[in-house]
């Protein structure tokens, strides 16, 4: 079997990770009721990070290694995305911007650990590229420049926690997601305290329903420590242009439930768009070895 090409098992275990990642955005979006972004993210990792630490050892890697995982996935990742959904984009276009994530992370790939992108591949990204221009060219009361670059920021620090995972090894995905926990939560915290403020935290600790918690609890253990220990276990098994593209899926999975949950409106140039990016993932996943 080509180390090109994901067997079934583990495509079936990428597409899983996907679905929970597109349906996410809805449940991110719904905690915003009661809690400020900032605060929302330092939970998240919060309770990704507890108790699991009490029963998962510490993986054998740097404490560098972690670090940078955390920051770059908590705050960079995560604290910037929040910030954006938190009325600078739609939770369907969330998840299709930030799937950007792929194209920085296979540049990355080159430039750090000499992966090749077949001709084939360029043509892949040249559509899913098309795809996001689409989006960048509708702006609206929904949508906003600012909300749009930050999201491409908050998706240059997921390719780069996908770089520092690779350089992770095969370890326990599961501890090494919990043990970088740790260094994006006391960050996430201290930044919520500097820009949103003890009294909105305070208030949204306070007003938090069981539906909130149950949100924070499904960013923590659905989101993160399934999610992106799945992920990471793939990404050190096969390379990063064979796994990365499957998170084009995210925005199928992420506008459509936005869609149905939502109310959120699904214009041509929306579906458009979708097209472009499902058309550039088509041609990367059947493309021959």
């Amino acid at each position: 079997m080509s180390a090109h090409v994901l067997p079934l098992r583990h495509f079936l275990l990428a597409l899983s990770v996907v679905a929970i990642w597109g349906t996410n955005f809805v449940v991110i979006k719904m905690a915003f009721a009661h809690l400020p972004p900032l605060l929302f993210a330092a939970l998240r990792f919060t309770f990704a990070f507890l108790p699991m630490v009490f029963f998962l050892p510490k993986p054998a890697v740097s404490w560098g290694n972690l670090a940078a995982y955390g920051l770059l996935i908590g705050v960079g990742q995560f604290g910037l995305m929040f910030i954006a959904m938190n009325g600078q984009i739609s939770p369907g276009l969330a998840s299709l911007v930030i799937q950007t994530q792929v194209f920085f992370t296979i540049f990355l790939a080159m430039r750090m650990t000499h992966e090749k992108v077949r001709p084939v591949q360029w043509l892949a990204l040249a559509m899913a590229t098309a795809g996001i221009a689409v989006i960048a060219s509708h702006t609206d009361g929904s949508t906003t420049v600012t909300g749009l670059l930050i999201m491409l920021v908050a998706a240059a620090c997921w390719a780069g926690g996908n770089m520092v995972n690779k350089q992770a090894g095969k370890v326990n995905m599961v501890a090494y997601v919990v043990w970088s926990s740790l260094f994006a939560a006391p960050p996430l915290f201290v930044l919520s305290l500097m820009f949103e403020g003890w009294p909105a935290i305070e208030t949204g600790l306070w007003n938090a329903d069981a539906a909130t918690w149950a949100a924070v609890l499904w960013q923590s253990v659905g989101n993160s420590l399934f999610g992106y220990a799945m992920w990471g276990w793939l990404l050190a098994r096969y390379p990063a242009a064979t796994v990365t593209p499957m998170a084009l899926l995210v925005p199928v999975f992420g506008m459509a439930a936005s869609s149905l949950f939502l109310a959120e409106a699904m214009p041509l140039w929306k579906i458009i768009a979708m097209v472009l990016v499902m058309g550039g993932l088509a041609i990367n996943l059947l493309r021959r070895s």
